[in-house]
C-alpha cells in the first residue's frame, strides 16, 4: 500500500467510479505519494497548520498506471525515495481514507488507524 495526502473536500468531490487528478498530475506528470514510514515527512514540510487533510490508502495493484519509486524534488537529505503515481487515481484504488491531522505538540504522525499495519 502507498499513501497520498489531500484535502478532505478534494477527495469528497471524487465520486464512485471517478478519478482524482491533483494539480501535480498536470504540473509534474505524477501524483506525489508516500509509504507508511515516510508520510509524515511531506506533511511536516508542507502542511503545518492544516486541519482539513485526509490520508488516502492506495492499493497500487488497482491503479492501472505506473508507480515509480524516485527521489524527491529536491532530493531528500537522507536519500528517501517516494512512490509517484503516473496517472489519475481511480476511486476504486483507494481502499481506506484516514483523517490526518497534527498531533498534540505539533507535527504529523501516521494515524492510529494505520499505525498497526
Amino acid at each position: 500500500m502507498i499513501l497520498h495526502i489531500c484535502g478532505a473536500a478534494d477527495w469528497a468531490e471524487v465520486g464512485e467510479g471517478g478519478e482524482y487528478r491533483p494539480s501535480s498530475l498536470e504540473d509534474v506528470g505524477f501524483i506525489h505519494c508516500s509509504d507508511f514510514g515516510t508520510a509524515h515527512l511531506p506533511a511536516n514540510a508542507l502542511y503545518r497548520g492544516r486541519t482539513d487533510l485526509v490520508l488516502l490508502e492506495i492499493d497500487p495493484a488497482k491503479l492501472g498506471v505506473p508507480v515509480r519509486w524516485e527521489d524527491g524534488e529536491p532530493p531528500h537529505p537522507a536519500g528517501v525515495w517516494f512512490p509517484h503515481v503516473y496517472g489519475p487515481l481511480p476511486h476504486a484504488a483507494v481502499v481506506g481514507v484516514h483523517e490526518f491531522g497534527e498531533v498534540d505538540g505539533g507535527g504529523f504522525r501516521l494515524p492510529s488507524s494505520l499505525a498497526h499495519r
